[in-house]
């Protein structure tokens, strides 16, 4: 086992730590964040809330780290085992490729399970404002009363536009960024259509209880789809287990009585 081989991993940390210099946490963040996004990290980061060039620095920084320790471990372990040089860099770029994919996916699924909040969170706060603006409350007005109000992840978005009104950007231009942001088919629609009504003056009432109707029409339609999947999972055990057993179970006493008659 060569020695110097052993310290490589350990000698390759302590030079990225001196190139980075006293601080080397905010020098890597800012070396991470002038990485290409080729991966559209920064519009799944903005559908999460996150817009700022700093949140895209931290994924970056996070996802570069681990990628580097994954890299490492695995470097280490090989030498330690005695590994061949050309094994070690095959298996260590795929391990650090690995890791990349990974936070990728988990961005990914976690911007995923966040659209299907918000969706599932969208009827019933539709119907709130519909109601709020029936009542005789401007859409402002009535949008701010909800997002006081209620909690969840729409509501958060609610009051991200209402603190965009009071920074001096338009009510409609504000909730056209949402909208841009949430990359939900649902909801761009109904912002869309209420965006349309305010400025062309046309009855607002009307478009909202559409898109509740709407809304509530697509919540079941995801209800039932989750049903139909949950119910074919459900039959995975019965067929290739339970049923099985069954079969095996009614055979059995056939076939010993045929294997004591043929003996």
């Amino acid at each position: 086992m060569n020695p110097i081989l052993i310290s490589l991993p350990l000698s390759l940390l302590a030079a990225i730590l001196i190139i980075l210099g006293d601080n080397p946490s905010r020098e890597f963040r800012a070396l991470a964040g002038t990485t290409r996004d080729r991966s559209l990290v920064r519009s799944r980061l903005s559908e999460l809330g996150r817009h700022t060039q700093s949140d895209y620095e931290e994924f970056r920084y996070l996802q570069i780290l681990y990628v580097g320790i994954s890299t490492l471990v695995l470097l280490t372990l090989f030498l330690l085992r005695g590994t061949s040089i050309g094994v070690i860099a095959l298996l260590c770029a795929v391990g650090g490729g690995l890791t990349y994919l990974m936070m990728d996916r988990n961005l990914t699924s976690e911007v995923k399970k966040q659209r299907s909040v918000i969706e599932a969170e969208f009827p019933a706060i539709i119907e709130m404002l519909t109601l709020a603006i029936s009542a005789g409350e401007s859409p402002l007005t009535a949008l701010k009363r909800i997002a006081e109000n209620s909690h969840g992840n729409l509501s958060r978005r609610f009051r991200e536009v209402i603190s965009r009104v009071h920074q001096g950007i338009a009510f409609h231009a504000s909730l056209d960024l949402m909208g841009r942001d949430l990359n939900s088919p649902i909801v761009r629609r109904f912002i869309d259509s209420l965006v349309n009504a305010m400025v062309r003056g046309a009855p607002i009432t009307e478009v909202l209880t559409r898109h509740a109707q709407e809304a509530r029409e697509h919540q079941r339609n995801r209800i039932l789809a989750a049903a139909g999947k949950a119910e074919i999972s459900m039959m995975i055990p019965v067929v290739f287990l339970i049923l099985p057993i069954s079969i095996l179970f009614a055979l059995w006493p056939s076939l010993t009585n045929l294997n004591l008659f043929a003996s």
